[in-house]
């Protein structure tokens, strides 16, 4: 058998939050013939819950095995710069403003 293609993290984390078997093998880069080995054996390195013949792996126990965080990382966050413009609203005259509370002087 071979072995599926490997999850980036940013893949790991789109994941639902229960995954098939095949699929928990491509996150933790190992073959199904791999896995399902370890499963028999009781070594799979995260929890497997059963359903019958079906093998479902929590999202979450991937992603603290793997040593993810739930969501990314500022660096691993792709958004573009704000663009630095002058075309800021400005306050208009006569709206309200935020002013401290005139104090009374000393008597």
């Amino acid at each position: 058998m071979t072995t599926a293609a490997a999850l980036t993290p940013a893949e790991i984390r789109a994941l639902p939050a229960m995954v098939d078997s095949r699929t928990a093998f491509a996150a933790l880069s190992i073959s199904a013939t791999l896995g399902y080995a370890l499963i028999r054996a009781d070594e799979f390195p995260v929890k497997v819950e059963k359903f019958g013949r079906v093998i479902r792996v929590r999202k979450a126990d991937l992603l603290a095995f793997l040593g993810l965080p739930e969501t990314p990382a500022a660096a691993e966050v792709q958004s573009p710069a704000a663009p630095e413009s002058d075309d800021a609203p400005e306050v208009q005259s006569g709206a309200p403003s935020e002013q401290s509370a005139p104090t009374s002087a000393s008597k």
